[in-house]
């Protein structure tokens, strides 16, 4: 008699625990609502595959095949091969400043790394349980992803100010769909997701710990490729300028990952201005090489005793809407450059974009000093007249363009 309570509970814990597995079992995992995103088909048994009979979600995917499948053909396989030929003995981690979440050109260009750190001022955002988005919202939802995606499937970089109303607007928001995106559809399996946080000396928190003030928030990625290797991506909101890499620990977490290969892409010349010379003298002293276009370090803050440049494409100078950034020595760089066969950058028209590889000389390994970098921003210069065409502007994307034609 007295066995019998403790049988009714071992029944009742049997029965909490069957429906806790079976309430898990019908979680979309972080993997499947990756690929649902993506336009690509689900596992059979995730309970977004009836959503897939969806016409919106039908619409969605044969979209992103076409825009991803001809983005791979015109950019991204020749990239990998481009870097399979020149980034012979590539570091573990990657840093990809100003980034925003495109995880598509840091793996592009950096297949190997097991470590990619992103940074930039976007908002890591989230995810909801797309199986109890609102009836009729989810192909919103995906329209909302695609703007989002538009210019960098395009022209290879995001626009900013149609960024930040795109990560900000419905309920599939900031940088985390579009990183779930870019992993899945460059062939990775999603393992987990968490939401990190460093402090202001760069230690990370998870959970319930509490980062203190200056916290900047991140997401940890876990992920598999084809190889099955457990690699790792994560992705901070960070401010860059002087007062916010002051403040924040990012750069401090950064330092215990490198020193690293550093990507720097479509930066809006920010690394040109005395405001930014942190995070630049950062890059200077933590990389092992740089692979950037001209909207990145200037040359002159470079010390030609510590760094060996190797020049790839053709240099026409900045765009129209950035006057004044027109580098004289790296256009006299460049009338030795190798030729690529890809756009990348602002600059984004095969035969009219620049890369520049940067390999730190083997035992230079120390921090920048003032013959390094400057802190004072130097005066551009005024460009020759036969040497730089007349800029082309951006084109805006307005509604929805399905850019590729």
């Amino acid at each position: 008699m007295f066995f019998r309570p403790l049988r009714i509970a071992a029944v009742a814990l049997a029965l909490l625990a069957a429906a806790v597995s079976s309430a898990r079992a019908a979680d979309a995992t972080f993997d499947d609502t990756a690929r649902f995103l993506a336009g690509m088909q689900p596992s059979a048994d995730s309970p977004l595959t009836p959503l897939t009979k969806d016409p919106g979600w039908q619409r969605h995917a044969k979209f992103f095949d076409g825009a991803f499948a001809q983005l791979e053909q015109r950019q991204l396989s020749k990239i990998r091969n481009w870097a399979d030929v020149n980034l012979a003995a590539p570091r573990p981690t990657m840093f990809y400043m100003f980034s925003g979440p495109d995880f598509l050109y840091a793996n592009a260009f950096y297949s190997k790394a097991s470590t990619y750190v992103l940074g930039a001022l976007e908002p890591v955002g989230a995810v909801p349980d797309l199986t109890r988005l609102p009836r009729g919202s989810v192909g919103a939802a995906l329209y909302n992803v695609e703007r989002s995606l538009g210019s960098i499937l395009s022209f290879s970089f995001f626009i900013t100010k149609q960024m930040k109303v795109d990560l900000h607007t419905n309920q599939v928001n900031g940088t985390l769909p579009i990183l779930y995106v870019f992993l899945v559809r460059s062939g990775k399996t999603i393992r987990n997701v968490e939401m990190v946080a460093l402090d202001d000396k760069g230690g990370m928190h998870t959970g319930n710990d509490t980062p203190g003030p200056n916290a900047t928030r991140g997401v940890r990625i876990t992920f598999a490729g084809s190889d099955g290797e457990a690699r790792t991506l994560y992705y901070f909101s960070t401010d860059l300028s002087n007062p916010g890499a002051r403040a924040a620990g990012f750069l401090k977490f950064c330092e215990t990952l490198g020193p690293g290969n550093s990507l720097i892409k479509s930066a809006s010349y920010l690394l040109h201005s005395g405001n930014f010379t942190v995070v630049r003298d950062w890059l200077l002293a933590n990389s092992a090489t740089i692979v950037q276009d001209d909207s990145g370090i200037p040359l002159a803050n470079y010390n030609t005793r510590q760094w060996r440049f190797f020049p790839f494409g053709r240099y026409l100078g900045p765009i129209g809407e950035f006057p004044g950034r027109y580098q004289e020595r790296y256009a006299e760089l460049f009338t030795r450059a190798q030729p690529i066969d890809f756009g990348v950058g602002y600059r984004w028209r095969m035969h009219e974009s620049n890369l520049l590889l940067s390999v730190r000389v083997p035992g230079s390994e120390s921090a920048p000093t003032a013959e390094t970098t400057s802190s004072a921003e130097p005066p551009p210069k005024r460009p020759h007249p036969k040497r730089l065409r007349p800029p082309e502007p951006i084109p805006p994307p307005s509604g929805r363009i399905y850019w590729f034609r």
